[in-house]
């Protein structure tokens, strides 16, 4: 073989697909678009899922759930992944090192998945309640997890706030007078 023999395989390149070049072709006339209509024209596009003004179907159907923002940053780690790493001390730079969670992830949690039969104390990561149980079982600790955010209690209408305030303040008189 030498540089000026070398050809691509055979079939592997086939020839441009020239249209509207007579009818000897196949392509010839109206070039494969068929007679007439939207589509035969030049610019003839209408947007990706467009049925003709009928509701599409992307639209017809009930759309369910959502997809959080979050999931990239929080890296899910078994019990397994903990019990094979060999330091007792464990944080997410630990798991980082260890090419446990991938280097983008902004926190951990710690999820009941295998076994762990060796202490391990785990700091700045979120645990899920059985493998809290599990982790406290073999000895382990778990120190500087998260705060997780609470939900606030819902709002009262105004005029409930104000009543309830109201109310307050005489309970409050009441007990100063039978303490004075």
């Amino acid at each position: 073989m030498r540089m000026n023999t070398i050809k691509p395989a055979a079939g592997s390149k086939r020839p441009r697909r020239r249209v509207g070049r007579g009818s000897g072709s196949g392509l010839g006339k109206t070039g494969g678009r068929g007679n007439k209509g939207q589509k035969s024209r030049a610019g003839g596009f209408h947007k990706v899922g467009f049925e003709g003004g009928q509701m599409p179907l992307q639209r017809r159907l009930p759309k369910r759930g959502f997809v959080s923002h979050l999931r990239e940053d929080t890296a899910e780690v078994r019990l397994t992944d903990l019990a094979k790493l060999p330091v007792a001390e464990i944080d997410l730079l630990v798991l980082k090192a260890a090419g446990v969670v991938p280097a983008a992830a902004k926190t951990a949690k710690i999820i009941r998945t295998g076994k762990l039969e060796k202490a391990v104390k785990l700091s700045g990561m979120s645990v899920t309640k059985g493998a809290r149980s599990v982790i406290e079982a073999a000895g382990g600790s778990i120190t500087g997890e998260p705060a997780r955010k609470t939900t606030e209690p819902a709002k009262q209408a105004p005029g409930q706030a104000k009543q309830a305030a109201g109310q307050a303040k005489q309970k409050a008189a009441s007990e100063a007078k039978q303490a004075g």
